[in-house]
């Protein structure tokens, strides 16, 4: 029986996460064990890994480094043995290489750029970020995406930030959305996603993304 594992580092809003994916592995019939941990033996063992992340940057970066072994063992899994990873909020931005929310912080450098804040360019822009907002997608043959441009004509999802990630590489953005200047939505490389929106408070489209990532082979 294959496993997910959704990475467990102190940053809540896991049992959300945790039951959109068992929810989503009995509809497709699949036969995923979901599994929260934070135990560097259970990350090993993982066929796919989920990253949360609430909070700040530097915070989230701080609560794997100080879990013993973690930090390694995602490196280990997600980069060594590819299995296929998402990282969702300020799990996608851990991704990047630096954060810049109070101070610089490095990241794992999965994907080259920088996690910067979003600018309050009128009065309309709020800063958080919070809400619902459409997504342009921007790659439309990544199997992630598949079918998500077909719940709506452009798939609304739900935002909870104020910094987003910004790829060296333009082809590393999947998606992105509008809110004052073009945010960074999503983003993949090679077996990883990230997502600065929340799948498991999307809905259906939320939804039908965690079922395409179930189903993925990169």
């Amino acid at each position: 029986m294959q496993k997910v594992v959704i990475i467990d580092y102190g940053s809540g809003n896991l049992r959300s996460a945790a039951k959109a994916f068992e929810r989503m592995n009995s509809e497709l019939g699949l036969n995923f064990t979901i599994e929260v941990s934070s135990e560097t033996d259970i990350v090993m063992r993982a066929d796919r890994v989920v990253l949360p992340g609430v909070g700040s940057f530097p915070d989230c970066y701080t609560g794997v480094a100080k879990q013993e072994g973690l930090l390694e063992a995602l490196n280990e899994i997600v980069i060594t043995k590819a299995r296929p990873f998402l990282g969702i909020c300020v799990g996608m931005q851990l991704m990047a290489s630096r954060g810049y929310e109070n101070g610089e912080t490095i990241g794992f450098n999965w994907i080259e750029g920088d996690v910067i804040a979003i600018k309050k360019s009128n009065a309309q822009v709020k800063i958080p970020h919070m809400g619902w907002n459409e997504l342009d997608i921007m790659v439309k043959d990544h199997l992630v995406i598949e079918n998500l441009c077909n719940i709506a004509q452009k798939p609304h999802v739900y935002f909870v930030h104020s910094f987003h990630m910004v790829p060296k590489k333009s082809d590393h953005i999947l998606a992105v959305t509008e809110y004052g200047q073009r945010v960074t939505a999503m983003v993949g490389k090679d077996n990883m996603i990230g997502t600065q929106f929340h799948p498991e408070k999307s809905q259906k489209t939320g939804l039908q993304l965690i079922a395409n990532f179930l189903k993925w082979s990169p």
